[in-house]
């Protein structure tokens, strides 16, 4: 289990359009923010990150780097993508079930079709958003078993105004 205050394991995947979006090249002013979704299947997905995409711009005037990863391939991301309209987020995939388990999220079985008529992958990550420090350290974990009852990203740029003005150190280390 990753803590806060301590350093979280490596991540590099794949971004839609080409390259590589690696943790450790990341510079942000105050963090990094990885967003886990549980893949194009999910009919809350989309909705949730639509949301991330319309405050994009709110984040990044926060010093925040965001990237948006789960396991799919890059067909079905490049899928979600359009169909979601995602055209303000930088999107990454093909994260493994091992590095998605070495941030501790869960791994969940197919189902098969979904509410959206889009089958399931085999196996599949959960979702997880993550605050990381510029140093690499966990500042913030929400690790999810179920799709729905996220933290809502309003929410989360209201806890990053008072973690910012009042330096609010990272809780939940002992």
């Amino acid at each position: 289990m990753i803590k806060p205050r301590q350093p979280v394991p490596a991540l590099s995947v794949p971004l839609l359009g080409g390259g590589t979006w690696t943790l450790a090249d990341q510079k942000p002013e105050n963090f990094t923010m990885v967003v886990v979704y549980r893949g194009y299947h999910c009919p809350i997905c989309s909705g949730y990150l639509g949301d991330l995409n319309r405050k994009a711009a709110q984040f990044a005037e926060k010093g925040v780097n965001v990237l948006v990863v789960s396991s799919d391939t890059e067909e079905r991301a490049a899928e979600a993508k359009e169909k979601w309209g995602l055209d303000n987020l930088t999107i990454g995939y093909g994260l493994t079930l091992d590095s998605g388990r070495e941030w501790g999220l869960f791994v969940s079985s197919s189902r098969g079709k979904t509410s959206t008529g889009v089958v399931e992958p085999d196996l599949f990550l959960e979702p997880g958003l993550f605050l990381v420090r510029p140093d690499g350290t966990l500042y913030w974990a929400s690790i999810q078993t179920m799709p729905f009852a996220r933290p809502q990203f309003g929410e989360v740029l209201k806890g990053l105004d008072f973690a910012i003005e009042k330096n609010y150190p990272a809780r939940g280390e002992v």
